[in-house]
């Protein structure tokens, strides 16, 4: 896999916007601030916080792996985690998320496990609408918690985060169902979309080979009928759902080791539903959410937690240290060894 000069820029772009959207984050709450707190955390927990995010990545990846078994390809634990880790390595670096990352992880997943491509996107696809269940259902947990049981002085945040979680839960679900009742639709129109900028790339790059509509509308039509296997087997489908709910209660756990090791204690229901509800800040055309989760970390961790805008940044650049940086690091080491497998033949 290759990426051209058109990725490498956008890339790029995007990770200067990131950084600059950082340093205003760290500018606003005072970034002299942000430094005396994160020098004042206890390295031991921070040491923690990596591997918690560790386990998170794992149990995604064994949800992968799940999945495809549904799909009959077959993978190891360990060649699932590196999958994984290479799909998140996708997501974190290119714009949009896991919008932008799927291509590029469905791709990799087909080379790795000689699967159909469409198989490959179905499987990446599937892990990720089963990780929305999970993680709308503990926002939904976490937002009752705090409307019976504390009283939490502004009340603007929690009002905006309730809203978001109710409005993901109504609209997600409903997208999804319009979508693949109008499968047939879609078909066609991806194939109209698709056929006439794949001939004029042919025209411009000879080793490129046009396509017709039958072959688009053929693909997409084994990427639904991959969704559907996967729908229809519920004992790999409840599994995969456990995997994805203990990646969110450990992705939350590092949040709270993040506030614990700079010596503060919020009660687990605040993490619980913050993590969740940031996690569609990575849906921008920064990578993988960077600067944006970062951002959206302060806004809630502020008036939920009862701290202030310095001690906010400074554990959300600890939880996305662990959860961010290390699975890129990760999963570009990972996706390189696939590559090199591939290219070796093995």
């Amino acid at each position: 896999m290759r990426l051209d000069l058109g990725d490498v820029r956008t890339i790029v772009v995007g990770f200067v916007a990131a950084i600059v959207v950082l340093f205003a984050v760290a500018a606003v709450v005072g970034i002299d601030q942000v430094l005396g707190k994160l020098a004042m955390a206890d390295t031991r927990l921070v040491a923690l916080v990596g591997v918690v995010a560790l386990a998170w990545l794992a149990s995604w990846a064994m949800a992968l792996r799940t999945v495809l078994s549904a799909l009959g390809v077959s993978v190891s634990p360990v060649r699932a985690f590196m999958l994984y880790a290479g799909a998140t390595f996708a997501n974190n670096i290119t714009p949009f998320g896991q919008a932008g990352g799927e291509p590029f992880s469905a791709l990799l997943i087909s080379r790795v496990t000689d699967a159909e491509y469409e198989t490959g996107l179905a499987a990446i696809a599937s892990v990720d609408s089963i990780n929305f269940v999970p993680s709308i259902s503990f926002g939904l947990v976490g937002v009752v918690y705090y409307a019976t049981v504390l009283a939490i002085g502004d009340r603007l945040q929690i009002e905006f985060v309730a809203l978001a979680v109710v409005t993901l839960a109504l609209a997600v679900p409903l997208s999804a169902t319009l979508l693949w009742r109008s499968r047939d639709r879609v078909e066609a129109g991806v194939a109209s979309a698709v056929v006439p900028v794949v001939g004029a790339l042919a025209r411009a790059v000879p080793r490129i080979t046009p396509t017709t509509h039958d072959a688009v509308r053929r693909r997409v039509r084994g990427f639904f009928r991959a969704i559907e296997r996967v729908a229809s087997d519920r004992r790999s489908l409840l599994l995969a759902l456990l995997f994805s709910a203990l990646g969110w209660l450990l992705s939350a756990t590092s949040l709270w080791l993040s506030l614990y090791a700079l010596g503060v204690v919020v009660p687990f229901a605040a993490v619980l539903f913050v993590v969740p509800i940031v996690s569609m800040a990575g849906v921008t055309p920064l990578p993988g959410g960077l600067g944006g989760v970062e951002a959206a970390l302060v806004f809630l961790l502020g008036p939920i937690a009862g701290i202030s805008g310095a001690m906010a940044a400074a554990a959300a650049f600890i939880h996305r240290a662990a959860t961010y940086w290390l699975p890129v690091a990760i999963g570009g080491v990972s996706t390189a060894m696939l590559e090199a497998d591939n290219a070796n033949g093995d």
